[in-house]
């Protein structure tokens, strides 16, 4: 009887799990795939964002970075690795007159470990930027 029960609930767990991997479509489990990918910091990808009022770029990031949006604070997180095994977070704040693009740029041979974040100085209100040589 406990077998017939096992071999039952076996093929009831069985028959769901056809059924909910048929609704996937190959584009939704490469699209999941890609995601993860880049989550993971597996994929060189460019964040650029906008001023919609002006067209101008205020920020550019390149590099291997996770990105979560929080819809509760209106920010965009970035979140980078660095080759030394630690983390930076970095928020870039959104608002009605600005919106975000994130490009995968995968195939360039690149570390790992390196990203570049541009802010655009004339949008620096109060900003000196120097440069040591």
């Amino acid at each position: 009887m406990k077998r017939k029960i096992i071999a039952c609930a076996l093929a009831v767990a069985m028959a769901a799990s056809t059924i909910g991997l048929t609704g996937c479509t190959e584009k939704d489990r490469v699209s999941w795939n890609v995601s993860q990918e880049a989550n993971n910091f597996n994929a060189v990808r460019r964040l650029t964002v906008i001023n919609t009022l002006s067209d101008k770029v205020l920020l550019q990031m390149t590099g291997t970075f996770a990105i979560q949006t929080d819809p509760d604070t209106n920010e965009l997180q970035v979140i980078c690795e660095l080759e030394n095994g630690e983390y930076q977070k970095h928020f870039v704040y959104l608002n009605k007159f600005t919106t975000y693009t994130v490009e995968d740029i995968s195939g360039s041979d690149v570390d790992k470990y390196s990203y570049e974040l541009n802010f655009m100085p004339e949008f620096l209100p109060g900003v000196k930027i120097t440069a040591k040589e």
